[in-house]
């Protein structure tokens, strides 16, 4: 993977063409959080039935909505809303959102942007709140908050957070 001076290079941020959803695939994998010390899994969790419904058929729902960031026209990270039983499930009027960067791009603002963007598609759409689950050990939950995201549940390990739109 070629490494990117985020200041020299322009991230461009637009909606995912419909032709480019199967890379939601690989973006379900790269979305994985895993813990400083633990090994990652094999690529083929992605094909669990928790993990498939992420990408599957995306673009048939209706609050389907995807956002991508590319540079040097390849696409480096996603983050997409679906109304979807997951893990930040809320409703079934709420849609959950994802997240990816490929790891040589995170930190550098690009997820920040994504999501910007991906909650106003949302609101243009008609969605009053989206929702979506961090674990409380990955550092995008600052993210989160700064974006207005809050708590509505927890578990031992992770965060429900929701955002008006």
């Amino acid at each position: 993977m070629t490494k990117i001076d985020t200041e020299n290079d322009a991230v461009r941020i637009r909606e995912l063409r419909s032709d480019e959803t199967a890379l939601l695939e690989a973006f379900v994998y790269e979305a994985i959080f895993i813990p400083a010390g633990v090994e990652k899994p094999s690529r083929d969790i992605i094909y669990l039935p928790e993990l498939r419904l992420y990408y599957e058929n995306f673009g048939c729902g209706k609050a389907d909505c995807c956002v991508a960031a590319e540079v040097n026209q390849r696409v480096i990270g996603a983050a997409w809303s679906r109304i979807m039983n997951d893990y930040g499930h809320v409703d079934d009027k709420i849609p959950s959102l994802a997240i990816a960067i490929y790891e040589d791009y995170r930190g550098k603002g690009i997820g920040t942007r994504l999501m910007r963007r991906l909650l106003e598609l949302l609101k243009e759409k008609g969605c009053k709140q989206a929702s979506l689950s961090v674990q409380k050990e990955n550092y995008a939950v600052n993210m989160y908050r700064k974006l207005g995201f809050e708590v509505v549940r927890e578990t031992d390990e992770e965060y429900i957070m929701i955002r008006k739109l």
